[in-house]
C-alpha cells in the first residue's frame, strides 16, 4: 500500500509558505504552527486520514489543499462553481502542493457542510433549458435531495467517483451510519485498487480503520503518524463500549 517518492500518487506533499502574515489568525491553528515549523508532510499511501480534536485545523488544512488542486471551495469536482458563502480560509494562498509525475484523470471534493448546496446546484444545472445529457445520470440518477443524506451521499460515491482519481473528503461520516461508513470502506478500497487516492478528514474510528491507510493526528503537539489503535478516537471508543455505563456514571457525575 505504500507508495515512494516516485510513485503513483497525485499529492505527494503538503507545505506552507512562511509568507502568511504574522497577524492572520491562520497562525493560531496548530496544523500550521507545525507546518510552519517543517520542510512539509510527505504522503506516501493511497489513503491518508487527518484526525484531531476540533479547532486544531484540519479540515482548514483539506479545504485549503483542495482549492489548491483546482476544486471549488465549497464542494464538488473542478468543474462546479457554485458559492453560496464565502467562507473558506485562504489558507490555500500560502500552500505549496508536491504533485505526481502523473495528474489525475478524476476527482471530488465533498464537504459535509456544503453538500446540501451541492445538491442544489446539480438540481440547478439540470433545469430547462439545459442540453445533452443530464448532470444528475452522473449521481445515479435521482436528485440527491429526494434520497436520505446517507443514502444520496453513497449514491456519489458509487456513481460519480469512477476511478484513476484525487478524492478529498472532509468528515464524510457526518451522513452516514456504522453500516453505511463500512459500506463506504468497501468502495474506498474498490477505487483505491483503479489507482485512486483518498484524502480524509474524518472523527470516526471505524472509518480510519481502513487497512494500510496513513492516519496523522493533529494536536497542539503537531502533526503524528499514528498506528490506528493507538489514537485518541480508538482508545476513548474502546473504553466507552466496554465499559458504557462506568464511563457515563464518571461523566455525569
Amino acid at each position: 500500500m505504500e507508495d515512494t517518492a516516485f510513485s503513483r500518487l497525485y499529492v505527494r506533499e503538503i507545505r506552507i509558505s512562511h509568507e502568511i502574515p504574522e497577524e492572520s489568525y491562520l497562525r493560531d491553528l496548530p496544523v500550521v504552527r507545525h507546518l510552519l515549523s517543517t520542510e512539509g508532510l510527505a504522503l506516501t499511501r493511497r489513503v491518508t486520514f487527518f484526525v484531531g480534536e476540533n479547532g486544531v485545523g484540519k479540515s482548514t488544512l483539506i479545504e485549503a489543499l483542495a482549492i489548491a488542486m483546482g476544486f471549488n471551495p465549497e464542494g464538488g469536482t473542478i468543474n462546479f462553481r457554485f458559492s453560496t458563502n464565502d467562507s473558506h480560509s485562504d489558507l490555500y494562498r500560502f500552500l505549496t502542493v508536491g504533485k505526481g509525475i502523473r495528474r489525475q484523470q478524476d476527482g471530488f471534493f465533498l464537504r459535509a457542510e456544503s453538500f446540501y448546496n451541492l445538491a442544489s446546484d446539480i438540481d440547478q444545472l439540470d433545469q430547462p433549458p439545459s442540453f445533452g445529457r443530464s448532470v444528475i445520470d452522473s449521481y445515479g440518477g435521482v436528485s440527491l435531495h429526494h434520497q436520505s443524506h446517507g443514502e444520496s451521499f453513497l449514491s456519489l460515491v458509487e456513481n460519480r467517483f469512477g476511478g484513476h482519481g484525487l478524492y478529498i473528503l472532509d468528515e464524510p461520516e457526518a451522513a452516514l451510519s456504522p453500516m453505511r461508513l463500512m459500506s463506504l470502506i468497501c468502495r474506498i478500497h474498490e477505487l483505491v485498487e483503479k489507482d485512486s487516492q483518498f484524502i480524509i478528514s474524518t472523527h470516526s474510528p471505524i472509518l480510519m480503520a481502513f487497512p494500510g491507510a496513513e492516519i496523522f493526528e493533529l494536536s497542539e503537539k503537531g502533526i503524528q503518524s499514528v498506528p490506528y489503535q493507538q489514537t485518541e478516537h480508538f482508545q476513548i471508543t474502546r473504553q466507552f463500549l466496554n465499559a458504557p455505563e462506568k464511563m457515563l456514571d464518571y461523566l455525569l457525575k
